[in-house]
């Protein structure tokens, strides 16, 4: 692995093979999740602790081969960085990277967030509920899973360990939106699982896996314009845990709402989704997070 001072670039010797290397990185992050076997559900507790295990793994041996499709660089040229700061792992604009990318989520989510306000919290939250509930190793192991590992390993693999070997062979945009493919793709696996069960009809799954593939693919094209904006792969970490709270917003639960509430609750939609659109490149200006390693 490169060392802290040790300068690395990253160059496009073949389109095919930038396309070909983030394939291998999605395949090892998924095959990762059955290497232990099928015998028990996915939101097992000892299932989720394995697959846990096994993409931290993943995530961890990512950053290898990304160094090993590097070049050495000469310190001089003014395109080369050290390894972790095209990782995104990077002091300079680190506070800026942790709250304002979080905060144009929040903004987005506006709609939704109000709607926590008329929901029950100790649901949405079990943290605010009794104590004893986080004993509950089912508890603990969902939200280890949900806002903690899987966060964590998918920004690292399929952003920070991606998008180096794309930018060169591509602009900024069709890295933005190529990037992503695989995250969704990558998601696709849940339909194996639910089929082998047997609880749905097949075309409700693959519905619903659709579905899935398109908001997932939607949030990774955001996440990878968030992590190329700033240069750090912090935020991208932060707002994928959140988003993970929130989940897909409920539209549908917004029309059994009183009249006022649901006037006043679709209005935050809009505001939310116009300064979203409206904040979306000044609040990611790269001069914000002394990023220069991702030059827009």
């Amino acid at each position: 692995m490169a060392s802290d001072t040790e300068v690395t670039l990253f160059e496009c010797s073949s389109y095919f093979r930038s396309i070909l290397s983030c394939f291998v990185l999605s395949v090892a992050y998924v095959g990762s999740l059955y290497v232990w076997g099928k015998h028990l559900a996915r939101d097992h507790p000892t299932t989720i602790k394995k697959r846990c295990a096994s993409v931290m793994l993943v995530s961890l041996l990512s950053p290898i081969l990304l160094y090993a499709l590097s070049t050495n660089a000469d310190t001089s040229q003014s395109t080369s960085h050290s390894l972790w700061s095209y990782l995104g792992v990077r002091s300079e604009g680190i506070l800026a990277a942790v709250f304002i990318p979080l905060l144009l989520t929040m903004v987005l989510f506006l709609g939704p967030l109000s709607m926590l306000k008329y929901e029950d919290l100790v649901d949405a939250l079990p943290i605010l509920g009794e104590k004893s509930i986080w004993k509950d190793e089912v508890i603990q192991t969902f939200w280890l899973r949900n806002y903690v590992v899987g966060p964590l390993t998918e920004e690292v693999v399929f952003r920070a360990c991606m998008l180096p070997l794309l930018v060169p062979c591509m602009s900024y945009t069709k890295a933005i939106f190529i990037c992503p493919l695989f995250f969704g793709v990558a998601h696709i696996h849940h339909v194996i699982e639910r089929l082998r069960q047997g609880n749905h009809k097949p075309v409700h799954i693959w519905f619903s896996a659709i579905f899935q593939f398109s908001y997932t693919s939607v949030f990774g094209a955001y996440s990878a314009f968030i992590f190329l904006r700033t240069g750090h792969i912090t935020g991208p970490i932060i707002c994928h845990t959140f988003c993970n709270f929130m989940g897909f917003p409920e539209f549908g639960a917004v029309l059994r709402y009183p009249p006022l509430r649901r006037l006043a609750v679709s209005i935050l939609y809009i505001i939310g989704l116009i300064g979203f659109i409206y904040l979306l490149f000044p609040l990611t200006e790269p001069s914000w997070y002394s990023n220069n390693v991702y030059p827009w």
